[in-house]
């Protein structure tokens, strides 16, 4: 009589599911964390490598696992099958990044004054975040065409009026004032800045608005740079045109004047 080897189970199915689970735990658990500035930004990015470290692990468990399940019928589909679902679940935003990096370009500070940007508050800036410097002319190129909406406002309407117009919208977001509005009172150029955080991971950026009185109109500019990556993946750009968008709509709704680009 033959006797028939009993099936093993395989063990690097059940290591490839742990690892995944483990993964996906410790992805939620800082992006929460981080979202309520419970885990300080350079923590949040080394462990966003550290996951997706394990959820690449937990895919080469699953392959070798696989192999054994079709060389030699070891038992361990489902842990498998788990392991798999779980790990590409995990690194589905790592492949939307990358692609994003692909498609915006390669810059991190945007501003709508490419020649006299306004100034942004460092105070808080330490030596682990982006260095601050004037952009090249390859950048300015760079940002022209691959924002073309990002440019300032120019607007016919007293001074005090547009810098109200301005605190109101920022009244509106859930920005971090560095300082208390300033006091516009004999006042030609005042510039408000502030540390908002980006949409989807919530990493922090500079802004600053200034507003310009040049005697025969008020302009609006406004510049924000990102701390953290090399990358913003178009996160700057967008908060400018958001604001400005708003801002043309708040000016508008006071007075009914529209603004000139």
């Amino acid at each position: 009589m033959v006797s028939i080897p009993e099936r093993q189970t395989s063990k690097a199915a059940g290591w490839s599911r742990r690892t995944a689970a483990f993964s996906a735990v410790l992805l939620l658990t800082v992006f929460i964390g981080h979202r309520f500035d419970l885990v300080e930004t350079p923590v949040f990015l080394w462990v966003l490598g550290i996951v997706a470290l394990l959820a690449a692990l937990a895919l080469l468990f699953a392959g070798f696992a696989f192999s054994r399940l079709w060389n030699f019928g070891d038992r361990g589909g489902r842990d498998l099958t788990v392991g798999v679902l779980l790990a590409l679940l995990v690194l589905t935003p790592y492949g939307v990044a990358a692609y994003w990096a692909t498609i915006y370009p390669p810059l991190r500070d945007i501003s709508t004054d490419l020649d006299d940007p306004p100034a942004l508050d460092v105070s808080d800036r330490t030596k682990d975040m982006n260095v601050l410097s004037p952009s090249t002319p390859g950048e300015q190129r760079l940002q022209t065409e691959s924002y073309p909406l990002v440019s300032g406002r120019s607007y016919n309407l007293p001074f005090d009026t547009i810098v109200d117009a301005v605190e109101t919208v920022l009244d509106r977001r859930d920005w971090d004032l560095t300082e208390p509005y300033p006091d516009v009172s004999g006042q030609s150029e005042v510039t408000i800045a502030a540390t908002a955080k980006g949409f989807v991971l919530g990493l922090p950026a500079d802004v600053a608005i200034r507003v310009t009185d040049d005697g025969d109109s008020i302009i609006v500019d406004m510049r924000s740079a990102s701390r953290y990556g090399r990358y913003d993946l178009g996160d700057n750009a967008a908060r400018i045109t958001d604001f400005l968008a708003e801002l043309d709509q708040e000016v508008a709704g006071q007075v009914g004047a529209a603004p000139a680009e």
